[in-house]
């Protein structure tokens, strides 16, 4: 029954906005317009500036026909091109569909016609792989979306035009809209980001403008950013939407600074020349810091701030960080809860403890984030809460606004992740006697390197291509550069040979360069009475659960 405090209270235009990211780019266009938005080797745009190209970019989609539920996929580096997209394509209430560049065109061609796109932004670096990408597309699956190339300024290595028009061409063409607007319904897909596949087809993580715009918040109330950061891009956009940076920027009036390659030299030059504040990456990023020649550094004599998530970050990296001074926060999460969404909150007592207790503290996985509404350590069973005694297992689950719609057209996937009301992670771990979450393994035989996600179902299935081979396990193996790379126990057929050089030559014909196996091991691989293979062992011989420890 209607009490007091619901007649003539209703929802109206001027006491309700559903909630959308995009609302950011406006404020900082109208607010900021004078600042600096973004700085890519010689190019430099204020917002007012960036705002007017990604409502150039908005109206252009929409002459095309782009609208709700369009799918606009993008293989690019992180370029101004890239932030634009993240502004203009949810403007118009299409999907976002960012596509990792290091992955091969026969899954980059199942990932565009999975998600329907229908229109597809590339950059010339990549040009090869997307023209074979877009050739299987058409040939296997008739899809033919319109392809239009970005030609970076701060480019000038190999590659082709393969579209039938140029970006700038194409935005220059529209006079801007007169506003960037978010959906009507805030719970409209914003953006479409595929798994690793670690049990077959890759899954298409859809994600809403609310959970988008509630995690753009937190990642500022995580870091206490101030207004007007400046930020370098390390991470690249294609991982989660930047882990939401993109628009965490836009809300504060931040400066990009684009950077497409990811080494020491270039890291700490650019973080010098701008007076970088912050910036994020997986493990991998920051050892490269920590290991890079002393003048490198030289100069930084500013507080850096970087973030640390995709892969467990080894407590020897995390003390390093704060050896050279770089002040580091670790974070945890999926791309079904849009990056991060729980931080290993640093407490005043912590700086008490020497340095290297410092860093095991500051290894944990965490707490939620702000406006996330529960993440907790569950029985997988049970679901009942496992004790905070630092040593019971159970399985990590969130539930709350910063969780995914569900798997694109995967009803059967969506109904098991979201289990009794949870969301379920597949990590197992412990709960601390402080409710800060530790991860002590993975149930999915996931490898992380670099932060990218490894499937060693995938590795396995390309090594029992070769001839030779009548047994594989591949597991994770700790390495101090990429944190993990996979490792392959093979056992060879009787009568046949094989060496681990050819055999990981074998697998770079088959797979992304990143998936291919460092090392190969020869030896009878250790299986159940019915033949199923023994990972747990496997993973025993290659120390794999020190790589997350």
């Amino acid at each position: 029954m209607p009490g007091i405090y619901d007649t003539g209270l209703e929802r109206n235009p001027a006491n309700y906005v559903a909630l959308s990211p995009v609302s950011f780019i406006e404020r900082s266009g109208e607010i900021f317009g004078d600042l600096t938005a973004v700085i890519h080797g010689s190019r430099r745009y204020s917002w007012a500036a960036t705002r007017e190209r990604s409502a150039r970019l908005a109206a252009a989609l929409r002459a095309i026909g782009v609208g709700r539920g369009s799918t606009v996929t993008m293989m690019l580096s992180n370029t101004p091109e890239m932030l634009e997209a993240h502004y203009a394509i949810p403007a118009v209430g299409a999907v976002i569909n960012a596509l990792n560049t290091r992955l091969d065109a026969p899954l980059l061609a199942w990932q565009m016609n999975h998600c329907e796109t229908d229109v597809v932004f590339t950059d010339r670096e990549f040009s090869a792989t997307m023209a074979k990408a877009l050739k299987i597309l058409e040939h296997e699956h008739g899809r033919t979306p319109l392809v239009i190339d970005v030609v970076d300024s701060e480019y000038s290595g190999p590659g082709e035009r393969i579209g039938s028009q140029e970006y700038e061409a194409f935005i220059e063409a529209h006079e801007p809209l007169e506003r960037l607007e978010g959906p009507a319904d805030e719970w409209d897909a914003i953006a479409v980001s595929y798994t690793s596949g670690t049990t077959g087809d890759p899954k298409g993580v859809v994600t809403h403008h609310r959970g988008a715009y509630l995690n753009a918040v937190c990642n500022a109330v995580t870091w206490t950013m101030p207004n007007f950061p400046v930020y370098l891009w390390t991470l690249p956009m294609f991982h989660c939407n930047g882990w939401c940076f993109p628009w965490t920027l836009a809300m504060l009036g931040g400066t990009h600074i684009c950077l497409r390659r990811v080494e020491a030299g270039a890291i700490l030059a650019a973080i010098q020349a701008n007076r970088v504040d912050h910036y994020c990456g997986a493990p991998i990023v920051h050892s490269l810091l920590v290991n890079a020649p002393d003048e490198l550094r030289r100069g930084i004599d500013w507080r850096v701030r970087g973030m640390v998530a995709g892969a467990a970050p080894p407590a020897a990296m995390i003390e390093g960080m704060a050896r050279i001074g770089f002040d580091l926060t670790h974070t945890y999460g999926l791309t079904e809860v849009y990056g991060p969404a729980a931080v290993c909150v640093k407490r005043p007592v912590w700086e008490d403890q020497p340095l290297a207790r410092q860093a095991q503290l500051n290894n944990r996985q965490g707490v939620r984030y702000a406006l996330q509404e529960s993440m907790t350590v569950l029985d997988p069973e049970t679901l009942a809460e496992v004790p905070a005694d630092g040593e019971t297992m159970g399985e990590i689950m969130f539930r709350g606004n910063v969780t995914m719609k569900g798997y694109l057209k995967n009803p059967k996937a969506t109904e098991a992740a979201f289990a009794d009301g949870w969301f379920h992670t597949g990590d197992l771990a412990v709960l601390d006697r402080d409710r800060y979450v530790k991860i002590k393994d993975r149930s999915k035989d996931v490898i992380i390197s670099g932060g990218e996600n490894i499937s060693s179902i995938e590795v396995e299935d390309a090594i029992y291509r070769h001839p030779a081979v009548f047994a594989c396990g591949v597991v994770a193996k700790p390495d101090p550069k990429w944190g993990e790379t996979a490792l392959a126990f093979v056992e060879l057929r009787p009568g046949m040979s094989a060496s681990a050089e050819e055999l990981i030559a074998h697998c770079r014909e088959h797979l992304a360069h990143y998936k291919v196996p460092r090392d190969v091991r020869f030896e009878a691989i250790p299986k159940t009475s019915t033949g199923k293979i023994q990972k747990y062992l496997l993973r025993e011989l290659a120390k794999s659960t020190s790589a997350i420890a």
